[in-house]
């Protein structure tokens, strides 16, 4: 089982990029998943959330109005879609995802998560 997320890279402030999650190994269409970042020197932090079916969704603060959280079961596959990008988004992003269909109690707590999969850099220049 594996999680692999991409689409990062180098884009100016102001810009966009569209991450994605791809799902192998089984199906996590039932499955409950979330986006977390790991800014240069800073702990992991809570991104974004996104319930089995995609309809609950949920945002950090300092991302609501910009990021946009969404899913393709029939691909099983997961996306960011990141607008109007600050440098303080510069981090290292990963994808997990949850046993429940909903949030989790650990929902916050990305070393909780049974499945997490290797992160993707993004980095915003001023």
């Amino acid at each position: 089982v594996q999680l692999q997320a991409s689409g990062g890279g180098l884009v100016q402030a102001g810009g966009s990029l569209r991450l994605s999650c791809a799902a192998s190994g089984r199906t996590f269409s039932s499955n409950y998943m979330a986006w977390f970042r790991q800014p240069p020197g800073k702990n992991r932090e809570f991104v974004a959330e996104i319930a089995w079916g995609g309809q609950n969704t949920d945002y950090t603060d300092s991302v609501k109005g910009r990021f946009s959280i969404s899913r393709d079961n029939a691909e099983n596959t997961l996306y960011l879609q990141m607008n109007n990008l600050k440098p303080d988004d510069t981090a290292v992003y990963y994808c997990a995802a949850a046993t429940t269909s909903f949030r989790p109690y650990y929902y916050l707590r990305y070393d909780h998560y049974p499945y997490r999969g290797k992160g993707t850099q993004v980095t915003v220049s001023s």
